[in-house]
């Protein structure tokens, strides 16, 4: 049964407000149960007593889980202004603000018949209530260094 100090690991998909899956894992994540590490904390909560094999669906409104969609973190600038491998929807480019943070922005949007390009660092998912669909796949006790670190052996990686 899941409680704190056990290493869980599940399988999820992700979907987002219109329904439609954004991404899933086949393959187990792992983290460690009550460490308040990584995890979304209404996920946590949802899988507390949970055993192998339980399906668990959590919504998570935008403050509990990817955010509010920020303005201010979308930009649109002169298309010249852009190096020619940027000019593509989806691509990626990493920037630093004023106070040295690297931000990774997407490019969301051209238009060509005005010049201008649009890149955005919110999440994708930022302002939507998303749900998550997970499945318990492993259920064990943490290692001493486990539990020293907060984290199971294998790394966690967010979902989302």
């Amino acid at each position: 049964m899941i409680k704190k100090d056990k290493v869980v690991s599940f399988v999820y998909s992700l979907y987002d407000e219109q329904g439609n899956l954004f991404e899933y894992s086949d393959l187990p994540v792992s983290y460690l149960h009550g460490s308040g590490g990584e995890l979304f904390p209404r996920i946590e909560n949802a899988l507390d007593g949970r055993k192998v094999g339980d399906r668990v669906e959590v919504e998570l409104p935008p403050q509990e889980g990817f955010g509010n969609h920020d303005p201010s973190l979308s930009f649109t600038d002169d298309l010249e202004n852009v190096p020619e491998p940027l000019r593509r929807e989806g691509q990626e480019l990493e920037a630093q603000n004023a106070r040295g943070e690297v931000l990774k922005f997407v490019v969301t949007h051209i238009d060509r018949e005005k010049g201008k390009l649009t890149v955005d660092a919110n999440h994708p998912l930022a302002g939507q209530t998303v749900k998550f669909v997970l499945t318990v796949q492993d259920i064990r006790e943490a290692t001493p260094d486990e539990l020293a670190n907060g984290l199971p052996a294998a790394p966690f990686q967010m979902p989302g």
